[in-house]
């Protein structure tokens, strides 16, 4: 027995297993798997024909798909398999600080604005400076494979960098250059990632529609001697990028009681993996 659910969509009754909706996502996910990023997936009419489904519900499941970040449709042209996310493992105190994983693409990053101004109450509360001192503002757009990945604001007391150019920050890590030109090594930093929605200009730069949902990072950073150097604000577009993190609990196997935790790299299979912030990383290739 089948019964309309959804606008029409079809489904199988309670107690006959899957839906038609899942089984035909099930037939997608395994496309997924079997071709590479960019590959043709077949139309809807002929997942009609092949599944003996009807048209609403292959959408629905296409749907779902490529809301997940999987699939894309492009206009007159079909669905196709998406490039794969981007992801970023949570990575524990004792790992090592500088270090990077190798990442499936090539990262590089185009500055979009550089200047300097007043730190303002909300900045200065993060940097722990009074609103009139002296801030570098540096916007960034990120990229992979020449793919708009992220928009990084960095707010840098400016005492701590004199001569610090735009170009430097295309060129190099931001890291290593405070720890190679200025001296100052990063010790910890406290981040906080939390969902946003775009607005109209970084919308505009990241090439996806205003309000679109993205991921919110930011981050405090302090050196060795506990000053704060850098207030981070960035947005990543949520459907290039997931946190990835693996959970090591106590080897204590009393029913019940979990006596610690703490989190560590994890393997991500088939994904671009990312132990660290990419600003971690070697210097940037241009986009």
């Amino acid at each position: 027995m089948r019964q309309e659910i959804g606008g029409g969509v079809e489904a199988e009754a309670a107690g006959g297993g899957l839906s038609k909706r899942e089984r035909i996502r099930e037939h997608l996910l395994d496309l997924v798997e079997t071709l590479e990023p960019g590959g043709a997936i077949p139309s809807e009419r002929r997942l009609c024909d092949q599944l003996g489904v009807s048209r609403p519900t292959v959408r629905a499941a296409v749907d779902d798909l490529v809301r997940d970040g999987l699939l894309v449709r492009r206009h007159g042209q079909g669905m196709f398999v998406a490039q794969p996310k981007i992801a970023q493992n949570l990575v524990g105190a004792g790992s090592a600080r500088h270090a990077v994983a190798g990442v499936d693409g090539v990262w590089s990053s185009r500055t979009v604005s550089f200047q300097e101004t007043g730190a303002g109450a909300r900045v200065g509360k993060f940097l722990r400076l009074a609103p009139s001192a002296r801030v570098l503002r540096v916007s960034r757009l990120r990229f992979v494979d020449a793919e708009p990945m992220s928009l990084d604001t960095l707010h840098i007391p400016a005492e701590l960098v004199p001569g610090l150019t735009a170009g430097d920050l295309e060129r190099h890590s931001f890291y290593d250059l405070l720890e190679s030109r200025y001296g100052i090594g990063v010790a910890t930093a406290t981040q906080t990632i939390e969902p946003t929605a775009l607005n109209a200009d970084e919308a505009a730069l990241l090439g996806v529609p205003e309000y679109d949902p993205a991921l919110l990072f930011e981050r405090v950073t302090e050196d060795e001697q506990g000053r704060v150097v850098e207030f981070a604000h960035a947005v990543y577009r949520r459907d290039r990028y997931r946190i990835v993190s693996q959970l090591t609990l106590s080897t204590d196997r009393r029913r019940g009681r979990v006596l610690s935790g703490a989190w560590s790299t994890a393997a991500v299979p088939e994904a671009a993996v990312m132990p660290a912030d990419p600003f971690f990383a070697a210097p940037v290739a241009g986009p």
